[in-house]
């Protein structure tokens, strides 16, 4: 079955008001009050409206993985990901996509592929978060990094990154979820 022939069965809730009741510089927080039809029930959920959301997998020419080490202020440890970031007003996800990568490590590439995109958290969150893999990437230039980034730069052989991920070491979510679509679509671009 392919996924276009998927058919979803259960009802939506319709948004029947929505309230900002908080901006910050990255979201906005909503109050969103919502009913289910044939129940005739209510009730209002908080929701973040978020920014479209950037991951890139960097391979180098020996197939290692760029990766970068941040500290994390919401589990206030640091955590080993893949380089991305929020895409800016006006760009597209494929300028975000090159922007971040070289920004965060001074890595560019010249191989481009869309592996397509995931809904960061749809229980709360608003944005997807696009995936691309790049090849042939080579350090042309140092980091360019916001006021608060601290960025190491790492380099690991594809295969320890994915032991990594499976062990547990790399627990980012979107990482994650990236490291899956990159391996089926090398299952496929195989064929």
């Amino acid at each position: 079955m392919k996924n276009r022939d998927f058919k979803f069965t259960i009802e939506p809730w319709v948004t029947t008001n929505e309230e900002l009741k908080y901006t910050t510089n990255i979201f906005k927080l909503l109050s969103r009050n919502m009913k289910l039809e044939s129940e005739r029930k209510e009730a209002r959920f908080s929701i973040i409206e978020a920014p479209e959301w950037m991951n890139v997998i960097p391979l180098t020419p020996e197939n290692k993985v760029v990766l970068v080490e941040q500290y994390r202020y919401g589990i206030e440890a640091p955590t080993l990901e893949l380089p991305g970031g929020m895409v800016d007003p006006g760009e597209t996800h494929d300028e975000t996509a090159k922007r971040e990568l070289l920004e965060e490590t001074g890595f560019a590439g010249d191989e481009w592929h869309y592996l397509g995109s995931v809904s960061s958290n749809p229980a709360f969150l608003t944005n997807y978060t696009h995936l691309y893999v790049v090849k042939n990437c080579r350090k042309i230039q140092e980091q360019k990094l916001d006021g608060n980034e601290r960025i190491n730069v790492h380099l690991l052989p594809l295969d320890d990154f994915l032991e990594m991920v499976q062990e547990g070491t790399v627990h980012h979510s979107l990482v994650v979820a990236a490291v899956a679509k990159f391996l089926l679509w090398e299952r496929t671009s195989a064929r």
